[in-house]
């Protein structure tokens, strides 16, 4: 199994400045790839209380400061961008990144930012296909011919600089519908499960279909590759220690809930620990939770939260330490994956 670390910049501004959060998320960055982290993923929202509005930018300056570890877009919300502005950027990164870039794209969540770009909830999925279909040839033709809806035709674009890796992995980050495990189904791409809300039965059945579809696209069943995230992360030597560290965390999440005016779908943090995909306890117990989870989803990766939330920098790093040193190597045994991309430059 592989891990990553993903962030969606959340900021409230009560705990720190903007700036003191982006240095957190380079931080966390930097330290994910000194204790092993195979990946590290910014997403991309456009609302309070998330400021991580330019994903290409902050993994920029993460790229200039690691040198192993895959970069993630955690999600890159095509349906709200122009595609040929979107590949311009990545294909930047790309370079800058020395091909260790892997996108994660998804027509992304929330009204406001939806409204900001002045894109209906009609026309969202559609969006999200057309776009991405457009930045799939963008990234593998050197002149594109291209038509559609939501933004002006081109006639022989040449578009600049040509991307490092050829191709890119794009992954299809699922949540609730079918149309983005279809798209990622029909192109023979990675799914990327965003268990993070509910339990996980509704996102078991979108892998399903995810499979089933792979299938009727004529793609070899065992070539079809799942991730899937988690819903928040401590451990320690004890389950006792890690729900009593965890719990004030989780009741900050509750109150930020409340203030969005949003309904939790696990009122207490032991609901949580039961039924969503956060892995609070000791070792053995996160361990044998993530099998339960492989078990019904069959991933091969799987995300952790970046951001230490409520902890102090030094149970931050602790629980990090922990992971890597006594629940990764028995996943890694336990449950094998498929190598991550290797970078062109390198050999």
């Amino acid at each position: 199994m592989k891990f990553l670390l993903i962030t969606l910049i959340t900021h409230t501004g009560d705990r720190a400045s903007t700036t003191a959060r982006f240095r957190e998320v380079v931080d966390n960055a930097v330290l994910a790839e000194e204790l092993g982290f195979d990946g590290y993923g910014v997403g991309e929202r456009h609302e309070r209380p998330f400021i991580s509005s330019s994903p290409p930018v902050v993994l920029s300056h993460i790229a200039a400061l690691t040198s192993r570890i895959r970069l993630f877009t955690a999600v890159t919300t095509l349906s709200l961008l122009d595609p040929v502005r979107a590949f311009e950027d990545y294909a930047t990164l790309d370079h800058l990144s020395g091909g260790r870039l892997e996108l994660i794209i998804g027509k992304g969540n929330g009204a406001a930012q939806a409204q900001l770009f002045h894109v209906t909830a009609e026309d969202q999925w559609d969006r999200n296909r057309e776009g991405y279909e457009l930045f799939r040839r963008l990234w593998r033709e050197d002149k594109v011919t291209w038509e559609g809806r939501f933004r002006p035709s081109l006639t022989d674009a040449e578009t600049w600089p040509r991307p490092l890796q050829q191709p890119i992995r794009v992954w299809h980050g699922s949540a609730t519908s079918k149309e983005s495990v279809d798209l990622a189904a029909r192109y023979g791409d990675p799914l990327f499960s965003a268990n993070v809300t509910n339990p996980l039965e509704p996102y078991a059945e979108l892998i399903d279909h995810y499979r089933e579809r792979w299938r009727f696209y004529g793609h070899d069943p065992a070539e079809a590759l799942v991730g899937a995230g988690t819903a928040g992360y401590y451990a320690a030597k004890t389950s006792q220690e890690a729900i009593a560290t965890y719990r004030p965390i989780f009741d900050a999440r509750l109150a930020m809930f409340a203030e969005l005016g949003l309904q939790p779908v696990f009122p207490t943090l032991e609901d949580a620990i039961e039924r969503s995909s956060i892995l609070v306890g000791s070792p053995a117990q996160i361990i044998e939770k993530v099998h339960r989870y492989h078990e019904r989803f069959g991933h091969e990766v799987m995300h952790l939260h970046a951001d230490g939330d409520g902890l102090t920098d030094k149970q931050h790093r602790a629980t990090l330490e922990l992971f890597q040193s006594e629940i990764a190597p028995v996943l890694r045994r336990d449950i094998p994956s498929r190598p991550f991309p290797s970078s062109p430059l390198e050999g």
